[in-house]
C-alpha cells in the first residue's frame, strides 16, 4: 500500500504523469498533473510528481549532495516548482467560438470575459472575478467591469452583437438562406420589492408577484439568437411582437422572411401590421374557433379525423376596413389527442367536486353556475372532446408556396425558441437579477444575448450540451512548471471521448 507515480500513454501521443495509490491491489488515481511530449517535460512532471508524495522533499535527486554540517552550496539545482494551472483549454473553446462567430471586434476584452465566464459558471458580475482566477483566466477589477457594462450601453454594443450574429446565422443557414424567424417572449423576475417605470408586477406564468421584465426574443429556426429586446413587466405580450421585427428589418433591411409565433401573438392588429410590413407569418391559432371554421368537415365526417392530417379554412379577422381573409390550417394528431384527452379528463373531475361541494369554487373549466348552485357545462365538454387532437395555424401565405404539412412542420420548429429562453434561464442563468437601473438591465441582456449565441453554437457543434461541454473540459488543467528559471508548460491528457467531442466543433468550425 502505498502513493507512487504512474506514466501513461494518451490517445494524442503524450504521456501523462498522475500521482497513484496501490491499496489491497487496487489501484486508484489520486491526482492528475498533466502531460507532455518531450522527455524533459515529463521528467519534470514526474520530479514534481515524486516531491509530493516525499512531502518536504524540495531537491532533484541529480542535485549536488550536501554534508548536513555544511550549508549548501550556491550551485545547487533548485526543484521544479508547479507556478500556475488553469483550465486553459476550456477557454480556448470558447474564445476561438467567440471569434468565429464575429464577436472579437465587439465590446473588449473585459466583456467578452463577462460573457464566457457567465458559460463557465453564470453568477453575479462581482463573483465573475473569481470564476475567472478559477480557471486561470486574466480578470479585470470590478470597477472596470462596471465601467464595461456602461460603456455597452453608451457605444450600443449590442447593435453590434446583433448584426454580427445575424451575418453568422445567414452564412450557417445552407442554400436556403435565413428565411424563417421565430419569436417569444419570457419573464425575468428581479429579488426586489419596489416597482418602477420598468420593473412591474404583471402576468406570469409562474404566478409570481416580484418585479418582473418582459423579454422578446427572436431567433432562427435552430434556435441561435438574432434579436433581444426588454419591455415594461406590465406590457401584454401581443404589443411587444412589432417592435421587435421592426427593430430586426431596419438593422438589417430584410425582406421576404416567415415569422413563426404562438398563439400569444395572435391579435388581428399584430398580423395586419406583419403584413404591411412585408412579412410573411405562421402564427397559432386558438382552437376555439375550429367548429366554425370546419363545419362542412363536422357535418360530413363527425370528428374523425386522420393521424396527421391537415384542412384548410379561410376565417376573416379584424372589424370594418381592418378585416380581412386569412388562411387558417388545421392539424390532427392522435398523440395530441391522448394528451388533450388525459387534460380534458383531469378538468372534468375538478368540475365535478366543484359541482358536489367537495371542492371550492374556482376559476375551473367547464364549470357553470345554476342559479345558486354550481355544476358541470357538459354542452362545452362535448365542443372541447369534438376539438380533441386539432391544432390551428393561421397564415398569409398561399397553399402553392407552403402546402398545409409545411406550415404544421415550420410552427414546430417554435420549440427552438423555448428551448433557449431555457438555456439563458438555467445554463447561463438571466435570472433572477439583480440591477435596478434600466442601463445595467440592458447591458445585462447583451451578455446574456452574447453568451447564448456562443452557447448556441457550441451545442450544434458538439452534440451534447453547453453544460456538458463545459463540466467535460474545465477538470483538463493546463500545468506551468518553473524549472531553474525554464518555463515549461504541460497539456492535459484527453482521453478518447473528449477528443471526439473537440474534434467535432473543429470540424464544424471548418466549415
Amino acid at each position: 500500500m502505498g502513493l507512487f507515480v504512474r506514466k501513461v500513454k494518451t490517445a494524442s501521443g503524450a504521456t501523462a504523469v498522475q500521482i497513484a495509490e496501490k491499496r489491497r491491489g487496487v489501484r486508484t488515481i489520486i491526482e492528475h498533473l498533466g502531460s507532455a511530449h518531450t522527455e524533459a517535460e515529463v521528467a519534470a512532471l514526474v520530479q514534481v510528481a515524486k516531491d509530493r508524495i516525499a512531502g518536504d522533499q524540495q531537491q532533484l535527486d541529480l542535485q549536488i549532495p550536501v554534508p548536513t554540517d555544511k550549508p549548501a552550496p550556491s550551485t545547487a539545482l533548485a526543484g521544479p516548482v508547479v507556478t500556475g494551472s488553469s483550465s486553459r483549454l476550456l477557454w480556448d473553446v470558447l474564445e476561438q467560438a467567440y471569434s468565429r462567430i464575429g464577436f472579437e471586434d465587439i465590446g473588449n476584452e473585459t466583456f467578452k470575459a463577462l460573457v464566457l465566464a457567465r458559460l463557465v459558471e453564470p453568477t453575479s458580475k462581482a463573483d465573475t472575478v473569481r470564476v475567472l482566477e478559477e480557471i486561470g483566466a486574466q480578470p479585470p477589477s470590478l470597477r472596470t467591469i462596471w465601467r464595461t457594462l456602461a460603456t455597452c450601453i453608451e457605444q450600443d454594443w449590442r447593435d453590434g452583437f446583433c448584426r454580427a450574429a445575424y451575418a453568422f446565422a445567414a452564412a450557417n443557414a445552407g442554400t436556403t438562406g435565413l428565411s424563417v424567424v421565430l419569436y417569444d417572449v419570457t419573464t425575468l423576475y428581479f429579488e426586489a420589492t419596489d416597482e418602477d417605470e420598468l420593473r412591474n408586477v404583471g402576468m406570469s406564468k409562474e404566478r409570481r408577484v416580484d418585479p418582473q421584465i418582459v423579454v422578446g426574443l427572436l431567433v432562427d429556426s435552430s434556435g441561435f439568437p438574432l434579436e433581444i429586446h426588454c419591455f415594461e413587466g406590465n406590457k401584454a405580450e401581443t404589443l411587444t411582437l412589432i417592435p421587435v421585427l421592426r427593430s430586426f428589418q431596419d438593422r438589417h433591411q430584410t425582406r421576404d422572411l416567415v415569422v413563426v409565433a404562438d398563439a400569444g401573438m395572435l391579435s388581428a392588429a399584430n398580423l395586419n401590421a406583419l403584413e404591411d410590413a412585408g412579412f410573411s407569418f405562421i402564427v397559432g391559432s386558438r382552437i376555439t374557433k375550429a367548429p366554425y371554421d370546419l363545419a362542412a368537415h363536422f357535418e360530413r365526417h363527425g370528428n374523425h379525423f386522420k393521424d396527421g392530417q391537415t384542412l384548410e379554412s379561410v376565417r376573416s379577422m379584424g372589424t370594418g376596413a381592418k378585416a380581412r381573409d386569412r388562411r387558417v390550417v388545421y392539424h390532427y394528431s392522435f398523440k395530441r389527442e391522448k394528451r388533450d384527452n388525459y387534460t380534458l379528463n383531469k378538468q372534468i373531475e375538478k368540475a365535478e367536486k366543484v359541482a358536489n361541494g367537495t371542492r371550492p369554487l374556482k376559476r375551473d373549466r367547464f364549470v357553470k353556475l345554476a342559479g345558486k348552485k354550481p355544476g358541470v357545462d357538459w354542452a362545452l365538454v362535448e365542443r372541447a372532446r369534438q376539438l380533441l387532437g386539432l391544432k390551428g395555424y393561421v397564415s398569409n401565405i398561399s397553399p402553392e408556396v407552403l402546402d398545409g404539412p409545411a406550415v404544421v412542420a415550420a410552427y414546430h420548429s417554435l420549440w427552438q425558441v423555448e428551448k433557449s429562453f431555457r438555456m439563458a434561464k438555467s445554463d447561463i442563468r438571466a435570472r433572477p437579477m439583480f440591477h435596478h437601473q434600466r442601463d445595467s438591465i440592458e447591458a445585462h441582456l447583451t451578455v446574456v444575448f452574447a453568451a447564448l449565441a456562443v452557447a448556441r453554437h457550441l451545442q450544434k457543434a458538439a452534440g451534447i450540451s453547453i453544460k456538458k461541454l463545459v463540466q467535460t473540459l474545465k477538470p483538463l488543467r493546463t500545468v506551468t512548471i518553473d524549472i531553474n528559471g525554464h518555463e515549461l508548460t504541460a497539456a492535459p491528457a484527453i482521453d478518447a471521448d473528449t477528443q471526439e467531442v473537440i474534434d467535432k466543433i473543429n470540424a464544424h468550425a471548418g466549415h
